[in-house]
């Protein structure tokens, strides 16, 4: 891979109701991941970490919307603008935007910023919808909502700074769900998003699933923002989440999608941004999920066997 990266981490963790993913951006990055981005001839500049507000005297309701719950809505909302001007400015600089979360409330901020002056699809991989909105939820987490306040859903349609400009519902694609409550499954199914679950990967294999959702994803769009969601995974393989689910990928199955990733997405400027996000160091084994995730966005980037 001949390009630049720019890493950019966001130490957030105020969308989720679990301490420690806050820590992810660090853990990731102690889990050698320049080293292995400039071993496959990537140039890795490391940006640093957006700041992000401490939840410790901090009223978790002060910006919630008066018929919905929404924690720390104004925390999160300076964040993610925060985030957005970092990533549009990587795009402009020609880099590869590559974000470090932090929990999955950050991606508002990357796709914003990433599909600022261009159509943008987005391959989600989640064991969870993200599709819940202040109406919906039955938590208020903001981790929940992140892909419905991309698509301007719900109370989500009159804010400034959380839809995306330039992503529409039927270039989104959202792989691996095993987890759903029952408003954002009403949400999905009222949505234009193509919505795959776990069945669909054992009944079709992984392979055919993700090129098919890049399918979708790059559909008359000038390019793709991919999503890795590390609860994707089955806790045996990645321990060290948030909300871990049972029944997730395999560690196989994984790299085998990351590289399709990187075989279909290998023309220029056609990867708009990666973000990873939910490794939670505090419940991880030895920082086994977050060396997953180096050796993931690896494979996405063009790291090959052989």
């Amino acid at each position: 891979m001949d390009r630049n990266v720019r890493v950019i981490g966001v130490p957030m963790d105020l969308g989720a109701d679990r301490r420690g993913v806050d820590m992810g951006p660090s853990a990731i990055r102690y889990a050698g991941l320049a080293a292995e981005l400039e071993a496959i001839g990537a140039t890795c500049v490391d940006w640093g970490d957006v700041h992000v507000p401490r939840p410790e005297g901090t009223d978790p309701d002060a910006g919630a919307p008066t018929d919905g719950d929404a924690k720390f809505l104004t925390e999160t909302e300076t964040v993610c603008t925060r985030l957005s001007h970092e990533v549009t400015e990587a795009v402009d600089d020609g880099e590869l935007p590559l974000v470090l979360g932090g929990d999955h409330s950050i991606a508002i901020g990357s796709a914003g910023g990433v599909s600022r002056d261009e159509s943008t699809g987005i391959v989600w991989f989640d064991a969870h919808g993200d599709f819940n909105t202040p109406a919906t939820t039955p938590s208020g987490n903001v981790h929940g909502m992140s892909l419905a306040a991309i698509l301007g859903l719900g109370e989500f349609a009159d804010t400034d700074w959380a839809p995306a400009r330039n992503v529409a519902e039927e270039n989104v694609a959202i792989i691996g769900l095993r987890s759903l409550d029952e408003g954002e499954r009403s949400n999905i199914r009222d949505s234009d998003v193509t919505a795959y679950t776990m069945t669909d990967i054992d009944d079709r294999g992984v392979t055919d699933v993700v090129e098919e959702a890049i399918e979708v994803a790059t559909d008359g769009t000038d390019g793709v923002a991919v999503s890795l969601d590390l609860d994707w995974l089955d806790p045996t393989e990645a321990p060290g989440v948030g909300t871990p689910v049972r029944g997730g990928v395999s560690y196989r199955e994984a790299h085998a999608a990351m590289e399709l990733v990187a075989e279909h997405l290998s023309e220029p400027g056609l990867l708009r941004s990666f973000e990873l996000v939910e490794v939670n160091p505090i419940l991880d084994q030895h920082n086994q999920t977050a060396e997953l995730a180096v050796e993931l966005v690896a494979s996405a980037l063009g790291k090959i066997i052989l």
